[in-house]
């Protein structure tokens, strides 16, 4: 199961109805329904596609018909969002065997979930909520990261959170706390920039602070996003990582910096309200894919003069 922190490589089974597209060093985005008949029109086809698990959970229709169109032209990412990995009380069973379903339905070449909370009890909440960094709570949501992972018999790739509230009885730093469940558990790591960005904002600490001490070595995809700028009640600035508009500059730089330490990898375009028409998400991704083409290429330069 462990393997460095990275995301083992799609394994396609012997009866697999779907080819094994590679995804090292593409750009892709959120998959919405309304875009498939641009997408299958585009030609050449490249990138990737992200899904949220949540919205394929039932047995079949017009979500599986598209997600199934999609898989057997492009690599494609599962992204959880209701799993509530960070939550105290023990992983819904139920949920759990539906998310298995699609990875064994899909054979995605990631699988992501985050490292929040979202339930109490019979409730879900629509939002992806903070928990304190403490040993306590590691240990507990190192268990649940091992129970997704034997289920689904494969490492997932876990996404830091945008936050807006600090715990004071956090004992850890968000890094500190990531990279032990990186050691505990052998999970990788989904890198979100622009979450990043707004934290850092709303907190008053280091984007590039924050990224030097990251576990930069265990990432196995990254996401950008756009975000929306609001005022809290003593009137400063608030960051809302909205996922509703483009990109935003500063994101854009860090997301350089990072690739210039890492090297290419997987990167998402993450737009989830407000949906632009496609050639406005097209052009996201082509920004994205010309900076991990960049860095590809330095790369290959340095090595062959090396050589």
């Amino acid at each position: 199961m462990k393997m460095n922190g990275l995301a083992a490589p799609s394994r396609m089974s012997k009866t697999s109805r779907f080819p094994a597209h590679p995804v090292a060093g593409l750009a892709g985005t959120s998959f919405k329904h309304e875009h498939l008949p641009a997408i299958l029109g585009d030609d050449p086809k490249g990138g990737f596609f992200e899904v949220h698990a949540e919205n394929y959970m039932g047995a079949g229709g017009p979500p599986h018909d598209a997600l199934t169109k999609i898989r057997r032209d492009y690599p494609v990412s599962l992204h959880g969002v209701c799993m509530s990995i960070g939550g105290p009380r023990l992983l819904d069973k139920a949920h759990l065997g539906r998310f298995k379903a699609l990875v064994d339905r899909y054979e995605p070449a990631l699988v992501s979930e985050h490292l929040a909370w979202s339930t109490h009890d019979t409730t879900y909440y629509n939002d992806l909520l903070p928990l304190p960094y403490t040993h306590a709570t590691v240990s507990r949501v190192a268990d649940h990261i091992d129970e997704v992972q034997g289920t689904i018999g494969r490492p997932i790739l876990l996404e830091n959170p945008s936050t807006y509230v600090l715990f004071p009885a956090s004992t850890m730093s968000e890094t500190d706390f990531i990279r032990e469940l990186v050691r505990r558990t052998g999970c990788g790591l989904l890198l979100d920039v622009n979450n990043v960005f707004v934290s850092a904002t709303n907190h008053g600490f280091s984007a590039l602070s924050y990224l030097a001490d990251f576990p930069l070595q265990n990432v196995g995809e990254i996401h950008l996003a756009g975000h929306a700028a609001q005022e809290d009640d003593e009137g400063d600035l608030l960051l809302i990582d909205s996922h509703d508009g483009p990109v935003a500059d500063a994101v854009w730089k860090l997301f350089d910096v990072v690739i210039g330490r890492c090297g290419p990898l997987p990167t998402l375009i993450e737009w989830d309200s407000a949906i632009p028409d496609w050639p406005v998400l097209k052009a996201e991704t082509a920004a994205a894919q010309a900076i991990l083409d960049r860095h590809a290429d330095s790369l290959f330069g340095k090595a062959h003069a090396a050589g």
